[in-house]
């Protein structure tokens, strides 16, 4: 989050960002009154102490000469009166202003492109020529079933829409992905598997800023202060929460494969078919916790490292800079990786890599401290998909789609099947 006396002194480059971000601002005229409002309360309550401070021993002078000192007890009686009604509102203040803040997105960096929607969105560069096929490509959700490797039906039925059920080879490619995004970005990129938990409390979605502005998006567990996960960005990044790290530590890096849980609010009707929008699915995520002057080059590092994933995989994919009006609320700069799709004729985004500099660490209270400095500093955050494992699988078997119906496996992948180079139905 911004931090008070920032959005204070700087208050024109917020606004500014939330014009850029095609927001309506007014709210950040109100936070200017309050806040003036707040500072006036705290300067009333100095005053009024001050005043109270020298009357007490003007009554105490009075008491000891024996004159009467009531009158100017009974002011100094309404004057405690008003110091406590102002602390009060002051402290009243102080918390709407706290929880303003956590409603207020970061600051987008300069290179974002400035826009209103993913229609303005920079792309950056390609990698991969889409297949051309002699024959008419299906979409996964028709491949998949005609193989026996993809049940929806089966899934509805246990619980409803917006769920698959993998089975056979279906199941094991699933696995064997998971299983070779890890090694890859343990063995080659230097990043350390964590497995967290599925399951967090509300602190922890503050600190990542899904709370309190997206609950709608998030499933929570009746009766209790839990949530499943909707990435694991939120357990992986929490795992640090109201520490200092050691400046030697950074940049630490960090690798978790989770089940992710979403809602799915407010997408009725979109993308309902296959598994583009699922409720539940698997991801393997990568987080990053950096010194602030080299949160760009970690950017960058990590958007790479994502790629060769695809790379490895021999899926066509295309980088793109989110514009202002697309970046999501916590990020101040983001790549989405977008792999092309067959079935829709596209590309379709697969990974977002995203700088939150010190966005989620104030929130989360995060920070390093150099050797020898007794002051400390807000780490900056950063994390991506590496990749989201539904959306590779059903990326995969449309690229690798043969005219006969059955898919080839990617060399890179075959040792994760025990040899199996082709998926076909049984």
């Amino acid at each position: 989050m911004l931090e008070l006396a920032y959005v204070r002194e700087h208050l024109e480059r917020v606004k500014k960002s939330f014009r850029d971000r095609g927001l309506e601002g007014a709210e950040l005229d109100e936070f200017v009154a309050r806040d003036q409002e707040r500072r006036d309360a705290i300067t009333q309550v100095e005053t009024l102490k001050a005043e109270r401070n020298r009357a007490s021993g003007e009554i105490g002078r009075l008491k000891k000469e024996g004159q009467d000192a009531s009158a100017l007890m009974a002011q100094m009686k309404e004057t405690s009166a008003r110091i406590k009604q102002l602390d009060k509102r002051a402290a009243e203040l102080d918390q709407e202003m706290k929880d303003f803040l956590l409603t207020v997105p970061n600051l987008p960096h300069q290179s974002v492109p400035v826009g209103r929607s993913a229609a303005d969105n920079a792309e950056v560069r390609r990698w991969g020529e889409p297949p051309k096929f002699d024959f008419e490509p299906k979409a996964h959700w028709d491949l998949g079933p005609a193989l026996g490797i993809l049940d929806f039906e089966r899934a509805s039925k246990i619980v409803g829409a917006r769920f698959v059920l993998y089975s056979g080879l279906g199941a094991r490619l699933e696995r064997a992905l998971a299983n070779f995004m890890l090694d890859l970005h343990t063995r080659k990129h230097g990043y350390t598997e964590v497995l967290p938990p599925f399951i967090v409390n509300s602190t922890s979605l503050v600190g990542t800023a899904q709370l309190p502005k997206f609950a709608a998006d998030l499933f929570k567990l009746e009766g209790t202060d839990y949530w499943l996960i909707p990435t694991a960005e939120v357990p992986v990044t929490n795992m640090f929460r109201d520490e200092t790290l050691d400046a030697d530590q950074l940049p630490l890096k960090l690798v978790a494969w989770t089940p992710c849980f979403r809602s799915e609010a407010g997408s009725y009707g979109k993308e309902t078919r296959g598994i583009v929008r699922q409720h539940q699915f698997q991801k393997v995520e990568l987080v990053k916790f950096v010194r602030p002057e080299q949160s760009y080059e970690e950017l960058e590092s990590l958007t790479r490292e994502v790629e060769t994933v695809l790379q490895q995989l021999g899926l066509p994919y295309r980088v793109v800079a989110l514009s202002t009006g697309d970046l999501g609320f916590a990020a101040a700069k983001t790549y989405d990786l977008e792999v092309w799709l067959p079935g829709e004729n596209g590309y379709k985004e697969i990974s977002s890599c995203s700088n939150f500099e010190g966005f989620q660490a104030r929130r989360a209270g995060i920070r390093y401290r150099l050797p020898g400095k007794k002051k400390s500093d807000y780490v900056h955050t950063l994390n991506g998909s590496g990749l989201a494992i539904g959306r590779t699988w059903m990326a995969l078997v449309e690229n690798y789609q043969q005219a006969d119906g059955t898919v080839v496996v990617p060399e890179v992948l075959r040792p994760y099947l025990d040899g199996v180079e082709r998926l076909e139905a049984s």
